[in-house]
């Protein structure tokens, strides 16, 4: 009989070894069922009888249950595929930025299942925490959740302290501890396009897919990197070096110096401060992408221009790395629905012929997104013991 917390059953795999196969055929089901289990045993190698065994536990404990769908075996006898069973567990995923915690409450496949959000009276590190622990309340008792996740734009170091957030002006923060002396919960925090890239690639456009990147444009830039089914993500790609990429050698000067770099001209701030340049307007993001898809002739020549940079950038990240699926997100990437034909002409232009071509996903765009990500990484933390 397994002890239960708040309803949902306790961590079936929290006790087992970072590196035990049970963690390996737990992350298989959830990112690849319902599947087989001759699929599964032949995916990670195993006997039947190894599967077998190694699954029980996590079916008695209601980790994993068998699909209602069956399907028929080789000799005719109908089988029931393995899936991972959502309700097993409850987590909270919040997005940290300059002005508030956005959370989202999901199961254990990242299906979000409520949504909040507490302003940040200061960047003081207390008040933080402080929204932080208020807005996972809001979502529900804090012992019905089985960890939390945060994600942040910046640096953070693999015992989830913060070694730089910008927009909050923070150095060698330890958030997670601070937040599970709070919760009582297990908390991981991991740079914000990170964990973008990790919800894609367990739960979004990257699910089943070996390599892809994933570009976000927002108030910054930013850069995720899959290859064969591994998030590369070193402590330096919280700098958001993406964002210092070339691209317009005439263009405008990024905050540190860089002339057309993709801060410069990718930016929702640098749209803006483009648009309101040549026009003296000052004008929303929304209402100058508006403006450029009725035929405004400035709004339409700086939105094309961004197009074509991203284009640029797009194929700059396939050639380099050799992948051929980008995951376009952000805030900001309604740019590249009004300049689909310029993105796409650029990509084009600098593409080799006979390279495979670019596939484009686009994903939403609002902050529960981001917080959705957060979630993940502790979703990929409880099912592995560890992170990527």
């Amino acid at each position: 009989m397994s002890t239960r917390r708040g309803g949902v059953a306790v961590d079936a795999v929290a006790s087992l070894a970072p590196s035990s196969p049970a963690r390996a055929l737990a992350r298989e089901v959830l990112i690849r069922g319902p599947i087989s289990r001759g699929d599964l045993a032949s995916r990670l190698g195993l006997s039947v009888a190894s599967l077998t065994r190694l699954s029980k536990p996590l079916l008695d404990a209601g980790v994993l249950r068998e699909s209602e769908e069956a399907g028929v075996a080789s000799i005719g006898r109908p089988v029931r595929p393995l899936e991972i069973s959502p309700d097993a567990h409850r987590f909270v995923g919040v997005k940290l930025t300059g002005d508030a915690a956005a959370a989202v409450a999901t199961n254990l496949k990242a299906d979000v299942a409520g949504t909040g959000e507490r302003a940040l009276p200061s960047h003081a590190v207390e008040d933080v925490v402080d929204a932080i622990v208020g807005a996972v309340a809001d979502l529900g008792a804090i012992d019905q959740f089985s960890g939390i996740g945060i994600s942040i734009g910046g640096r953070v170091n693999a015992d989830s302290s913060v070694l730089r957030a910008p927009f909050l002006g923070w150095r060698d923060v330890p958030l997670a501890d601070l937040v599970r002396q709070r919760t009582g919960l297990p908390v991981v925090v991991e740079n914000d396009v990170a964990a973008l890239t990790i919800a894609e690639q367990w739960f979004g456009a990257g699910r089943g897919e070996k390599d892809f990147a994933v570009l976000t444009v927002g108030a910054g830039v930013g850069y995720g990197l899959v290859i064969n089914d591994v998030v590369i993500a070193p402590p330096d790609a919280g700098l958001g070096l993406v964002g210092h990429y070339p691209l317009d050698p005439t263009g405008p000067r990024c905050l540190d110096g860089h002339r057309g770099c993709s801060s410069a001209v990718l930016t929702i701030p640098a749209i803006c401060s483009q648009f309101a340049a040549s026009t003296g307007e000052q004008r929303s993001y929304a209402e100058i992408l508006a403006l450029a898809a009725e035929g405004h002739p400035v709004a339409q020549g700086v939105v094309e221009a961004a197009g074509t940079a991203l284009g640029l950038l797009v194929s700059a990240v396939a050639n380099l790395t050799m992948v051929d699926l980008v995951i376009l997100s952000g805030e900001g990437m309604d740019l590249a629905d009004v300049a689909g034909p310029s993105l796409r002409a650029a990509i084009d232009d600098h593409r080799d012929p006979e390279a495979s071509p670019v596939r484009l996903s686009r994903q939403p765009t609002d902050f529960a997104q981001w917080a959705r990500g957060a979630a993940a990484v502790v979703i990929q933390r409880t099912i592995l013991g560890t992170l990527r």
